[in-house]
């Protein structure tokens, strides 16, 4: 990999390029939570509306495909979530919040000694096919659901705006 990586740019700062999975996640906001809920509950509640309209499955069937359903609404809300969370890690949607939060994390694990996106535990080539392979991969969650879960160097920023304030 060349010492230079490719960034897009964008209206809003770069937070990560390719986040770790703990962190879209411990990142998430109240309203995508709340988005993720409410996908939960949608999918059984449609499938009960379309029961109404036109019954289907009868009463034995209706309890396993509304688990189905939900199980199915359940995915597919933390897909939407996490994907609205990673859009602000990459700056493409507004992102005040998670910069300060960002900025505090990183200087704390600088002041503490730490690495700051974690112990790689893989040599340099793996970490950055790993990087290669999940970066911006939550805008591919149609074709298969795809997380960055390695700790790698490769993020796309500079790390010295951690250092010099």
């Amino acid at each position: 990999m060349s010492s230079v990586e490719q960034s897009i740019k964008t209206e809003y700062p770069l937070i990560d390029a390719d986040p770790h999975f703990t962190r879209v996640v411990g990142y998430m906001r109240g309203s995508d939570v709340a988005a993720w809920g409410a996908l939960t509950a949608a999918a059984p509640a449609t499938l009960l509306a379309f029961e109404r309209l036109r019954p289907a499955a009868g009463p034995r069937g209706l309890g396993f495909a509304l688990g189905l359903v939900g199980a199915f609404g359940f995915m597919g809300g933390f897909l939407y979530a996490y994907q609205k969370s990673s859009l602000r890690f990459w700056g493409w949607e507004e992102n005040a919040r998670e910069v300060t939060k960002d900025r505090e994390e990183m200087q704390a694990r600088l002041a503490k000694g730490l690495p700051l996106y974690g112990e790689p535990k893989m040599d340099e080539p793996a970490q950055a096919a790993a990087a290669r392979n999940s970066k911006y991969a939550a805008t591919k969650f149609a074709g298969i659901p795809w997380f960055n879960t390695t700790n790698h160097k490769f993020h796309g920023v500079d790390e010295s705006k951690y250092k010099s304030e």
